[in-house]
C-alpha cells in the first residue's frame, strides 16, 4: 500500500479494507512505519516507536487492523517504556497492561508506538526537555498544543489515523484546535483509569482519542467505555452505540454562546469570528444560539487555587513515587523548573485544603449541571482563545511562578476548556475554522450535560457533513510524497 493511499483513509475505512481481505493489518503497519519515517523526523510527534505485537481478526470490531499510537502517560502497555515525558522517569518498563491497554488490543488496535507529551501532562504545549519540542504540521514553528500534543501531531501529519489522547483541563481539545482535528473529551467515568491511576487528578482527567473524522472518534469510544470493577467514578452506559449515533439526527438544539472567557482573558478576533460563524452555521441547520452567560458555582480565583491544589497534591505523588522505586533524586537533574516549583508548592498543600479543593470540585459540577438541565443544552465556546503560540514562548511571563502561579498561567493559555473537566461534562472541539491571515486552524468547542457524548456526536457529524473538514491537508503530510 503506498503512502497516498494509506493516508486517504481514516481508520474505519482501513479497517473496512482489511475485513474485506483487500489489505492486511501487516500492510497497514508497513504503511504506517513508512508515513512515520517519512515525517516524524520533521514534527518529533513519536518518541518511540515498535514493531506490531497483535495480530487482529479481520472484520472483528469496527477498527481491526488499524495502527495505532498511545500517548506516553496514563496507559501502560506490558514491556514497554511509560516516561510521562520526564527524565525522572526515563527508562521506566510498564509490567502489566493498564485496563485501557487490553481494551485497546481487544478493539484490534495495532499499537506501534508511544506519542510525546509534555511533563507529567502539565502543560498545554508539548516541549518537554526529555525528548524536545513537538511541532505543528501546519507550521513548524508552532506548537501542536498539548498535553496530548505528540498524538495530536501524529495523527494530523498522516502517521496514523487514531491516536490515544487524554485530558484533565483540555488536553484533548486543545491540541485538536490546534491541529485541524476532532477531538471527544468523554464523561468523567466513562473510560477506566485503572488499576493504577484511579485517582489520577481526581476524577478531572479522562482518557479518549484525536481523530480526523467524527466516525472514528465515536467507534473508538464505543470499544474503549465501561466501567472496571472498583473503578472510583462511573459514567452510565450509553443507550445505543454512539457509532449509531453519529447516524442519527441531532434535532433543534438549544445553544447558548460564550465567547468572553471565566477569568476576562482577551480572545483574539480571528478566534471569536470562526465561533461567530459556528454560530451562524449552527442556526442555518436549525438550532437556536443564544448569547449566554455561566455561573461556574465559585469565583474564578477559587477555581484556580482548587485546581492548582488538586494537581499540585497528585504531582506531588507521581514524583514521590517514581523516585522511590527508580532511586532518583527530585532535582533540577530529573525535574524540569517549572515542574520542581510546583513540586515544592505541592508539598504545602493540607489535607483541610485538599478536601475543599474536592468540595469546589462538586460545587462547580453541580452548577454546571443545573445550567445544562435548565438552561441550554449545549453550550459554543472557542476552544482556545489564540492561534498556537510560537515554540518556546508557552512560559513567557510564569518563569518564576510557584505551583499556583503556573496553573494560573495555564488556565490563562487555556481558560475555555478546564471548567468541563472540573464538571465532569463531556466536550469537544470541532475544526470548524481557520485563520485567514495564517492558515492555522481553529477549533470550536461545544459542551454537553453529563452522559451526553449521544448530543456532541450526532451534532459532530451534522457539523461534518455541512462543513466538511478532513480533506484540508498541513505543510507536514505523509501522504504528500517524498518532500512532505
Amino acid at each position: 500500500m503506498e503512502l497516498h493511499e494509506y493516508t486517504q483513509y481514516d481508520a474505519v475505512g482501513l479497517a473496512g479494507l482489511v475485513a474485506r481481505r483487500e489489505v492486511t493489518a501487516a500492510e497497514l503497519t508497513d504503511a504506517a512505519q513508512a508515513a512515520m519515517a517519512a515525517v516524524n523526523p520533521r514534527v518529533n510527534a513519536v518518541v518511540e516507536s515498535w514493531p506490531a505485537e497483535d495480530s487482529p481478526v479481520p472484520g472483528s470490531t469496527p477498527l481491526a487492523g488499524v495502527p495505532f499510537l498511545i500517548k506516553d502517560l496514563a496507559v501502560s502497555m506490558r514491556g514497554k517504556r511509560v516516561e510521562l515525558g520526564s527524565r525522572l522517569a526515563a527508562g521506566n518498563v510498564a509490567r502489566e497492561d493498564s485496563f485501557l491497554m487490553r481494551r485497546f488490543r481487544r478493539a484490534g488496535l495495532v499499537t506501534l508506538g508511544r506519542t510525546a507529551t509534555p511533563e507529567f501532562a502539565y502543560s498545554t504545549t508539548t516541549e518537554p526537555v526529555l525528548y524536545g519540542a513537538t511541532r505543528n504540521p501546519w507550521d513548524l514553528s508552532r506548537t501542536p498544543g498539548g498535553s496530548s500534543g505528540g498524538s495530536a501531531a501524529a495523527v494530523a501529519a498522516g502517521i496514523t489515523p487514531l491516536a490515544h489522547a487524554t485530558d484533565a483541563a483540555g488536553s484533548i481539545r486543545v491540541p485538536a484546535a490546534s491541529t485541524g482535528l476532532f477531538g471527544l473529551k468523554p464523561t468523567r467515568g466513562r473510560v477506566s483509569l485503572g488499576p493504577d491511576a484511579d485517582e489520577v487528578f481526581n476524577g478531572l482527567a479522562v482518557h479518549g482519542g484525536l481523530s480526523r473524522t467524527v466516525r472514528d472518534s465515536a467507534a473508538l469510544l464505543d470499544l474503549i467505555q465501561g466501567p472496571e470493577a472498583g473503578d472510583p467514578y462511573f459514567a452510565e452506559r450509553p443507550r445505543r452505540p454512539y457509532g449509531e449515533e453519529i447516524t442519527r439526527e441531532p434535532g433543534r438544539l438549544r445553544v447558548g454562546l460564550v465567547t468572553t472567557p471565566w477569568g476576562g482573558r482577551d480572545v483574539e478576533p480571528a478566534v471569536v469570528e470562526g465561533v461567530l460563524a459556528a454560530a451562524r452555521l449552527m442556526e442555518s441547520l436549525g438550532h437556536r444560539v443564544d448569547v449566554t452567560t455561566v455561573d461556574l458555582g465559585v469565583p474564578w480565583e477559587e477555581f484556580v487555587l482548587a485546581n492548582a491544589r488538586l494537581w499540585s497534591a497528585n504531582l506531588v505523588r507521581w514524583i514521590d513515587g517514581l523516585a522511590g522505586v527508580l532511586g532518583r533524586p527530585v532535582d533540577e537533574s530529573t525535574v524540569e523548573a517549572r515542574m520542581l516549583a510546583s513540586y515544592e508548592w505541592g508539598l504545602g498543600v493540607s489535607g483541610t485544603e485538599f478536601v475543599h479543593a474536592l468540595d469546589v470540585r462538586n460545587r462547580v459540577a453541580r452548577s454546571i449541571g443545573a445550567h445544562f438541565e435548565t438552561r441550554e443544552e449545549l453550550l459554543l465556546t472557542p476552544t482556545l482563545p489564540e492561534a498556537p503560540l510560537p515554540l518556546g514562548t508557552y512560559g513567557r511571563g510564569a518563569e518564576d511562578a510557584d505551583g499556583l502561579g503556573w496553573l494560573e498561567h495555564l488556565f490563562h493559555r487555556s481558560p475555555f476548556t478546564a471548567v468541563f473537566n472540573v464538571a465532569g461534562t463531556p466536550a469537544m472541539s470541532v475544526p470548524l475554522a481557520s485563520d485567514p491571515a495564517t492558515g492555522m486552524p481553529i477549533g470550536v468547542q461545544f459542551a454537553a450535560g453529563y452522559g451526553r457524548e449521544d448530543v456532541l456526536f450526532r451534532l459532530a457529524a451534522q457539523l461534518e457533513k455541512a462543513a466538511p473538514w478532513a480533506e484540508r491537508r498541513p505543510t507536514v503530510w505523509a501522504g504528500a510524497g517524498p518532500s512532505a
